[in-house]
């Protein structure tokens, strides 16, 4: 098991019906600790077509290259690519999430024609675990979504677009993150890897979540 650091553990894969890892003394959480207490976007509209909140930011981590897309209602979309690296690129996608109103990461998490994880798994756990620190202080969920696959898919879906061999080498990143958030909401989330952080003031913030948007709550 890949290791997130002494700040974050590691969630069983979110599902309807919650289910939590054995108990880790190292860990140090309250006992009666629920995933359920943290539901994700994909897993609320599929409980509620209607449920209008809720915005995800899905990320294609790579080398050099991060793709982002944007899920707002039923509409997904690529966003950008950032050619970022390191702590500028956390902070940048920060940046974002707040820019365009998200409050969850959905991270593609690399794994193998088996299934299993890769050394391109651990350096996105690695990332992924530092975001989720930064992200529960402001009450934003961070989730993994296994992404294996996606980037074929998405070539073959920008080809069916018509796009072009050079547009599809400058936006193919932004259409892999595309293709996770799809596969996530899909889904409803099963599969979907819960970054929750150790100290429990951060998993406060999570259950009180981000300030809502008056647009879609009114007073």
């Amino acid at each position: 098991m890949a290791l997130l650091g002494r700040s974050l553990y590691r969630l069983a894969p979110f599902s309807p019906t919650p289910t939590l890892p054995p108990h880790n003394h190292e860990v140090g959480i309250r006992s009666e600790l629920s995933v359920g207490e943290f539901p994700s976007n994909a897993l609320r509209r599929s409980k509620d077509p209607q449920w209008r909140g809720g915005f995800s930011l899905g990320v294609d981590l790579g080398l050099s290259r991060t793709g982002l897309a944007l899920s707002k209602g039923f509409s997904i979309r690529p966003l950008t690519v950032l050619e970022l690296k390191g702590q500028r690129l956390e902070f940048k996608l920060l940046e974002v999430a707040e820019d365009e109103e998200a409050d969850e990461f959905v991270i593609g998490l690399p794994k193998s024609l088996d299934g299993k994880e890769t050394p391109q798994s651990n350096k996105v756990r690695s990332v992924a675990g530092r975001i989720a620190i930064r992200a529960a202080e402001r009450g934003w969920r961070v989730y993994l979504q296994d992404e294996h696959g996606t980037s074929i898919e998405a070539t073959q879906h920008m080809i069916n677009m018509g796009l072009g061999r050079n547009s599809r080498q400058k936006n193919g990143d932004a259409y892999a993150a595309v293709m996770v958030l799809e596969r996530y909401f899909s889904t409803s989330g099963e599969g979907a890897e819960l970054l929750l952080p150790k100290r429990l003031d951060l998993q406060e913030s999570l259950r009180v979540g981000p300030k809502k948007d008056t647009d879609f709550y009114p007073e």
